[in-house]
């Protein structure tokens, strides 16, 4: 119920798709510096993707947490993104987005060297799942758009595990278009992450946050979230990597970061 009157409130039809509002821009900018940066035809085409992102995904609020337009547009534009070159649905696999006011707990499950499961509470900003949902804790999400060069963001972390998820396993390689690219991510990457554990186990200072050492899709994830938002500094400590990001994304934050 909560969701069909805000799709109404962003003008979302049932059976037509949504089209972006102009009076929507204000609150982009206010919200994601980093929207305020980028070039007019890339914004223009943010907006068919936002647009097509609200149209079709649904949003929920958990733990009491009262979804506004202000929400929805922040998570949708920081996800699209990500995806703002990409043709047809922006995330084909994801059906809906949760948001909670802050940090939530979820059920882990872990199995020692003896076989044994053992079932706790995780306390997260962020989840992503294969089965097509993310779920966001929103004083994050507002955190991760306000500050644009920390390299700290939820919603790019998250939605690059979506990306991840699109061909299958969760291992640190999203959907690719050849062979010969898989081969290339591949290696790039590969050397990249051994290189960044073994900075990491000494303690050493590396422009990547070091939760990306926790495995390889964790890495890519936060991959993404410095390639966003400290895009001249990975570029000039893991150029190859940047360069394997940049093809991915369609896109050089260089250009609007500087």
């Amino acid at each position: 119920m909560i969701w069909e009157k805000l799709k109404e409130l962003l003008g979302i039809e049932a059976k037509e798709p949504a089209v972006f509002h102009e009076e929507w821009i204000a609150l982009l900018k206010k919200n994601i510096p980093l929207y305020a940066r980028l070039p007019e035809d890339l914004r223009q085409r943010l907006h068919e993707r936002i647009a097509q992102f609200i149209s079709t995904i649904r949003f929920e609020g958990c733990g009491g947490l009262e979804l506004t337009e202000d929400m929805i547009l922040t998570v949708a534009a920081q996800a699209c993104l990500l995806v703002v070159h990409r043709e047809g649905r922006p995330y084909p696999k994801l059906s809906a987005v949760y948001i909670y006011p802050t940090t939530f707990s979820s059920v882990s499950w872990r199995r020692d060297a003896h076989g044994i499961v053992t079932e706790g509470a995780v306390h997260r900003l962020g989840e992503s799942s294969a089965w097509g949902t993310v779920v966001l804790a929103w004083d994050s999400v507002t955190q991760g758009a306000r500050y644009i060069h920390d390299g700290d963001n939820v919603t790019f972390h998250e939605f690059a595990h979506q990306l991840d998820h699109e061909d299958g396993p969760t291992d640190g390689a999203p959907a690719l278009r050849s062979g010969a690219a898989y081969r290339t991510w591949s290696h790039v990457f590969h050397d990249n992450y051994a290189d960044f554990l073994q900075r990491t186990e000494e303690g050493r200072k590396t422009v990547l946050d070091a939760y990306g050492a926790t495995n390889p899709a964790e890495f890519f994830a936060v991959a993404t979230e410095t390639f966003f938002e400290k895009p001249q500094k990975l570029y000039e400590k893991r150029p190859e990597m940047y360069a394997e990001l940049a093809r991915y994304y369609h896109l050089d934050p260089r250009e609007w970061m500087e």
